[in-house]
């Protein structure tokens, strides 16, 4: 069952936005108010993520991708840019359109396990995964036949490295189940400002609980709370100009902590 919603609380820390004509490329690290766990193991028994679960198993389908060259780790819908730089490595999973929701899924934390093809499936296991990527629709291919992403089909698409935590490669398209859990993450929330003389847009990752992003805030040191507007994936834009100011961040999760 999905644990009791919190009382809302504010994390707020406060940073200065420099001036100038060159680009601004800030790296701003707050402390997130989120009680910090110890963190958990990449591959764990469905029964060790027991007392952090936010939903009900799911049914879905996985497949893999091997990447070939270390630049298949960079990028992705929710622009994170570099994983392995951005703390997500190859625990991560690309979602298909049925269950991605518009990028609002970036950031979240779920719970995989291999079912049914009890052959291939590794008994006792599962994996922690963070959403980073989307899974596009191949409308030239049907839905069961090669086009795995297309809708309504919920599907999961794992590095290698992680889906051989919980099947053997053999497996191809697998039928598992996921869930929500809560995400243990380190050093705070990572705000990456971006920027040319005039504040421009924020990426928000490392963000722990929910782990998602669903309203975002900021305030300068002369104005009042303003909402900023997701441009795509994990990327917050606004149009106020803040040159000079220090700023505030507001970021409430899914889970409506703030």
């Amino acid at each position: 069952m999905p644990l009791p919603i919190p009382t809302p609380r504010h994390r707020r820390r406060r940073c200065p936005l420099l001036s100038g004509a060159t680009p601004l490329r800030l790296l701003l690290q707050l402390h997130a108010l989120l009680p910090l766990l110890r963190p958990a193991s990449a591959h764990q028994a469905p029964s060790s993520y027991s007392n952090d679960v936010l939903g009900e198993w799911k049914p879905a389908r996985a497949t893999y991708y091997a990447p070939s060259d270390p630049r298949d780790t960079v990028g992705g819908a929710c622009g994170y840019g570099d994983l392995g730089r951005s703390g997500y490595g190859l625990g991560t999973v690309g979602l298909s359109e049925a269950i991605f929701e518009k990028g609002e899924m970036c950031g979240a934390c779920l719970e995989v396990r291999c079912v049914e093809e009890l052959r291939y499936c590794i008994p006792g296991t599962s994996i922690k995964l963070t959403v980073t990527n989307f899974c596009p629709p191949n409308y030239g291919l049907p839905r069961d036949a090669g086009g795995h992403c297309n809708p309504p089909n919920r599907h999961l698409v794992l590095p290698i490295e992680a889906f051989e935590k919980i099947a053997i490669w053999k497996a191809g398209n697998m039928p598992v189940q996921y869930r929500r859990i809560r995400c243990v993450r380190e050093g705070g929330i990572r705000f990456t400002v971006d920027g040319y003389g005039v504040f421009h847009s924020v990426l928000i990752s490392n963000v722990g609980g929910a782990g998602d992003v669903r309203e975002v805030k900021v305030k300068g040191s002369r104005t009042g709370w303003l909402s900023m507007a997701r441009n795509w994936g994990q990327n917050w834009q606004s149009n106020a100009v803040l040159v000079g100011q220090s700023l505030s961040f507001r970021v409430t999760g899914s889970d409506h902590r703030t």
